[in-house]
């Protein structure tokens, strides 16, 4: 819908600036702001590149898992209460392991890859 640049490539643009000119230019104070501001802005642009897929599958996974198609907060909330209240058979409980897994995942692709495994 919208032209170019994109929001990502926009984004980037800007991150890139703080990582080449200010963090390069400054020291102290400046440069650490100057370095988070770059780190919140990787975080926007992995989001805005990841999260509509990520968002998909999560939902497709929590459908899978209870056979409905409910908004996805309800889902979120059936699965906290069945978990809370021991309710899932076993083969629903390895889906619901699999699927917090892959929902931890997801989150640390976006928020901070580093800290996933190669």
């Amino acid at each position: 819908m919208h032209d170019r640049p994109t929001a990502a490539e926009l984004v980037e643009a800007v991150r890139e600036y703080l990582e080449r000119d200010v963090m390069t230019q400054t020291e102290g104070r400046v440069q650490f702001h100057a370095r988070v501001a770059s780190n919140v802005l990787a975080t926007v642009q992995r989001e805005l590149e990841l999260g509509p897929e990520l968002e998909s599958a999560h939902r497709a996974r929590l459908v899978a898992l209870f056979a409905r198609t409910d908004d996805t907060e309800t889902l979120e909330r059936e699965l906290a209460a069945a978990l809370r209240d021991n309710t899932l058979s076993s083969q629903q409980l390895d889906e619901a392991t699999d699927h917090i897994r892959a929902t931890l995942h997801a989150k640390l692709s976006v928020s901070n890859p580093k800290y996933l495994k190669n």
